[in-house]
């Protein structure tokens, strides 16, 4: 299945709270970002997740990242989420997201987590973490990979080294610190946003 977003870079917004992230999220969707990831890890997490899905449900893919359990797929989903990530192979959270009617992104690194991912259902796999393996490693893993699966890279990638692994086959990224870090300025949060969407559309151009 294709991944469902017209950008295939996703927000990681690790560490948000409820009081920013709509400003956040609305400037990222203006930018030209329509998937958004709030992991599990972030203040009242609840709260953020369902006032993104409210306000922006219909313009974005909306939902949490660092998802663990069976149980938190089962809470997001009443919530209105429609994304699930993972940072690890869970075949129990694969199976209740899919279940579910969750987009999925799932955690893994090494070619047994990708098998084990794809047999239980993952819709896309997140090689992570992808900054530190490199895309060398990333390329040699891909050759594997049933060629319908989209591989999103996440973990260190930036602007600057974007086109490396999408010129091994990632079909896109996963963007956190280096996108946003709790407590930034709109602003800033615009300009790194802008520098992302123009480093894929740079990419894009040269490829065609």
């Amino acid at each position: 299945m294709p991944w469902p977003t017209r950008l295939p870079l996703i927000a990681i917004l690790r560490g948000i709270t409820p009081d920013e992230v709509l400003d956040h999220v609305g400037v990222l969707i203006e930018e030209g970002f329509d998937a958004i990831e709030v992991p599990l890890n972030s203040p009242d997490w609840q709260r953020s997740i369902a006032l993104t899905v409210q306000t922006y449900g219909l313009k974005a893919l909306i939902g949490a990242g660092t998802v663990l359990e069976p149980a938190e797929v089962e809470l997001l989903a009443a919530l209105g989420s429609k994304l699930v990530v993972t940072p690890n192979t869970n075949e129990e959270v694969i199976r209740s997201a899919v279940a579910l009617s969750q987009t999925t992104c799932i955690g893994c690194m090494t070619p047994s987590e990708v098998f084990t991912a794809i047999k239980a259902g993952a819709q896309a796999l997140k090689i992570f973490p992808g900054g530190l393996l490199g895309p060398a490693y990333i390329k040699a893993l891909l050759a594997v990979i049933p060629k319908h699966v989209p591989v999103f890279v996440v973990g260190g990638i930036t602007p600057a080294n974007l086109h490396e692994y999408l010129a091994v086959g990632c079909a896109g990224a996963g963007l956190g610190s280096d996108l946003y870090k709790p407590g930034q300025f709109l602003e800033t949060t615009r300009e790194r946003a802008q520098a992302f969407v123009a480093a894929y559309r740079r990419y894009q151009e040269q490829v065609q």
